[in-house]
């Protein structure tokens, strides 16, 4: 049976969706961008500061399901320029350890919700 998983230590959905769904064992994270959960402002004038904000919503949403990093298996990352891909893999990588690192792709795309740089979503299992 899938539970639905909410914290406000991460921004609300801004549609009819969930931040995550949890089927068993297994926790989907919906794409994460830099919305400021406290504010509800967009934080997008630093790659750097944006990127961190994403990972720590989902973070805080991986929290509210008793998880962490090390819990990730799959990582998607979509960005509307790939020229920010070292800046966006910098800060991911602070995330985690190399050595046990989830799957990932990271895909340019012409838009993203509200205009943002980067949107990441997560698999993770406990």
């Amino acid at each position: 049976m899938k539970k639905i998983i909410h914290t406000d230590k991460a921004p609300a959905p801004i549609g009819p969706y969930n931040q995550a769904v949890q089927f068993g064992n297994m926790l989907y994270t919906s794409g994460q961008i830099a919305i400021n959960p406290a504010t509800g402002a967009l934080e997008t004038d630093d790659i750097h500061k944006e990127t961190t904000l994403v990972m720590e919503n989902l973070k805080a949403i991986l929290q509210a399901a008793g998880m962490n990093f090390e819990h990730v298996l799959k990582a998607s990352i979509f960005v509307s320029d790939m020229h920010n891909f070292a800046a966006i893999n910098k800060v991911y990588a602070t995330y985690f350890n190399p050595e046990t690192a989830p799957a990932r792709e990271t895909v340019e795309v012409a838009n993203l919700p509200k205009f943002v740089n980067v949107e990441i979503s997560v698999i993770a299992s406990v």
